[in-house]
């Protein structure tokens, strides 16, 4: 007797997998500039600035100590502004921001720049003429602007110098070095600053003890008080300014020729830039006419 066994076959391989969907395509690289303003939107985030009229400044002339003479009698003014890193190539409507928001602190930097625009002052943020700074500063920040033209030495010096000593900012058009201090490279590097406030080197006496205030922790240093008399300008041996500019968080000490002679000489903007493709409001005349020798005093305005 036999026994037949039927088996069933077995059963077929599952189907293979569909294949993974392609990778999506890269997108364009990001331009090296906009690199460079994520580094240093980057280094200013990860950082706090350091408020007070003279806190920030006592951390830097402790700093450079042994570089003031000592034979000079040292006094230091300042009204503390705030600090914004820039979105892009607007310095100068950031430094108009900073300089205002102590007598107007309802004001957004937003409302600046779209102003700027809308009054033709800009395409992407840049200003390139001193007297559109200054109209426009009367506009947003209800000041009055003095716009001078001629160089920052001689007069002006003295003109800017009693301006900031009775506690009113100054915008001041500048070549920037990649420490962001004063350099001349023939207006390539073209940014604006705010001063704030100023450190003079007096002859011994110049300034009456019972009209300054000693510093904390600084010994050789004095502070000027409400009952400091006016700027005595005519007994300075050196001049420093404490500005602050868009690309950083922190004030920093300028001494006043660095300053005067690299506003002096902003002639041209970069050739890369000016062939970028990118539209550039630029007044006739170029840069040269638009800021060399030339800075915005800004007025509290009284009435």
């Amino acid at each position: 007797m036999s026994a037949e066994c039927s088996l069933s076959p077995p059963p077929p391989p599952p189907p293979p997998p569909p294949p993974p969907p392609p990778l999506p395509a890269p997108g364009p690289a990001a331009p090296a500039s906009s690199a460079k303003k994520k580094l240093y939107q980057t280094i200013g985030s990860s950082r706090s600035p350091v408020e007070g009229d003279h806190t920030e400044a006592r951390l830097l002339l402790c700093q450079r100590e042994s570089s003031f003479r000592t034979d000079l009698q040292w006094i230091l003014m300042n009204t503390y502004v705030p600090s914004l890193i820039q979105d892009g190539p607007q310095c100068g409507l950031v430094a108009l921001w900073m300089a205002a928001y102590p007598r107007q602190p309802t004001l957004d930097v937003d409302t600046v720049v779209q102003t700027a625009m809308q009054r033709g002052f800009t395409a992407q943020g840049e200003m390139f003429s001193a007297k559109n700074m200054a109209l426009l500063a009367e506009e947003v920040c209800s000041c009055k602007a003095e716009l001078l033209s001629g160089g920052l030495n001689g007069n002006n010096a003295g003109t800017i110098i009693t301006h900031l000593w009775g506690r009113q900012p100054v915008l001041i058009p500048y070549d920037e070095d990649y420490n962001h201090e004063p350099c001349q490279r023939n207006g390539h590097r073209a940014h604006w600053a705010v001063a704030s406030g100023v450190l003079l080197g007096l002859d011994q006496g110049s300034v009456s003890k019972e009209h300054i205030q000693p510093d904390p922790t600084l010994p050789w240093l004095h502070l000027s008080t409400n009952t400091t008399p006016s700027c005595p300008i005519s007994s300075s041996q050196e001049v420093y300014i404490l500005a602050k500019q868009g690309k950083s968080l922190r004030y920093q000490l300028w001494g006043w020729d660095s300053v005067a002679q690299s506003n002096g000489q902003l002639k041209t903007m970069d050739p890369q830039r000016a062939s970028d493709g990118t539209p550039y409001v630029v007044p006739e005349g170029g840069m040269e006419v638009g800021l060399a020798g030339q800075a915005v005093l800004l007025h509290t305005r009284t009435q």
